[in-house]
Formats: C-alpha cells, structure tokens, sequence
C-alpha cells in the first residue's frame, strides 16, 4: 500500500497515459477498421484487394515489429521529429483495425442480403447501403467481438510503455528500476488495467442490453 501512496501521482500519470492510449488508439482502429471493411465487402475488386491485403498483412505482423517501424522508420523517412504518442497510438490503431474489420465484415454477414439488395432497388448507392441499411443491422452481432478486441487492445498499449511514452508498464519498470517490490507493483498495476478493461466491459454489456430492448 506505501507504493501506491507514496508515488500516487506516478501511478495516476500512467493511469490515464493507458486510457489515453487506449482511447485514441481506439477511436483510429474503429474508423479504420469501419472504412477497410467496406473495401472487403465492396463490388470493386481493387477496393477488394487492397481490403484483403491490409487486413493479412496486418495480422500476420507482430505488434512489436509494428512498434519498431513505426518508430525507427517512419520518422526517419517520412515524419521527422513527430511525437512518441502519435506514433504508438497510430501503431495500435493500424494494427488494431485489421482485426476490428474483420469482425465488423463477420456482423455484415449476418444482415440478410435482400436488405441491400431492397435499398440498391430504390436507388441507394453502395456506400449509402452499407451505411444506412447494413451496418446499424450489423451493430448487434459485432458489439460481443468489438468489445473483445478494445480489451485486447488496452493490454496491447503496454508495449507503447517500452517507447518512451508514460503509461502503466513505463511506470511498473520505473518503480521496478528504483528497487521496489516487484510483486507489490504488479498487484497495483494489474489492478489498474483490471478497472479499465472492466470498464469496457461493462459499457458494452449495457449496449447490449439498450440494443436488446429497441429490438
């Protein structure tokens, strides 16, 4: 207990660095995740390809190495200088997003196909389709995978903690470095990331529950 009260301001700054990681990588990896999604389930088969692609190669990456181009490469070739923040959460994102597709495209194939094929014959467009019709229909099957996925996520923004951004890793090895217990540490660290996926969690549940009812 003296680790967490004697260092409380230590343990608040990587509390909210997670859920500032965790939030804004987030909100990427759904726009992404939204955006390639309607690439993999569009009629153009370029838009098709170029869905199929993003979302095998971003799987069968590792997150770390995902950290390390971003890091070591990205800077160097296209943005210099840009911040350690910017790069983690665009990491997380990118990565986060091919998985988020995948399960948004899984909720796409539960809507009965006469429901687009009904909005294309009174002249919608594909995308309007997709937007309107499809997709609000889609909500109830990918929420379960969706919340998942940000949890998974929440404990992936760790690693960000290794690239010189504040979070609860980066503070876990500071007090870790200064010779503290190591399990004391781990307890209130762990403790902290429970709050936050439960957090999530319990957000979905009640989206669940809202949707059940406009049934």
């Amino acid at each position: 207990m003296n680790v967490l009260l004697d260092h409380l301001d230590l343990f608040r700054d990587g509390f909210l660095g997670t859920l500032a990681l965790t939030g804004a990588s987030a909100l990427i990896a759904l726009v992404l995740g939204i955006l390639i999604a309607g690439c993999r389930v569009s009629p153009v088969p370029p838009l098709r390809a170029f869905g199929t692609a993003w979302v095998t190669l971003l799987r069968n990456t590792p997150l770390t190495l995902l950290f390390l181009v971003a890091f070591f490469v990205v800077p160097q070739v296209l943005f210099p200088g840009i911040n350690s923040f910017v790069l983690a959460i665009c990491a997380l994102g990118v990565y986060t997003s091919s998985f988020i597709c995948e399960a948004i495209r899984s909720g796409i194939g539960t809507v009965a196909l006469g429901q687009a094929e009904a909005a294309r014959s009174i002249g919608m467009t594909f995308m309007q389709s997709l937007r309107i019709v499809v997709l609000p229909q889609a909500t109830r099957a990918v929420l379960p995978p969706l919340s998942s996925l940000l949890i998974a996520l929440t404990k992936n923004s760790a690693i960000a903690g290794g690239f010189n951004n504040v979070d609860l890793f980066n503070i876990q090895k500071t007090l870790s470095n200064d010779g503290f217990n190591i399990l004391v540490i781990f307890f209130w660290i762990t403790l902290a990331y429970l709050i936050i996926t439960f957090a999530i969690s319990g957000i979905f549940r009640l989206l669940e529950r809202r949707l059940e009812v406009a049934r």
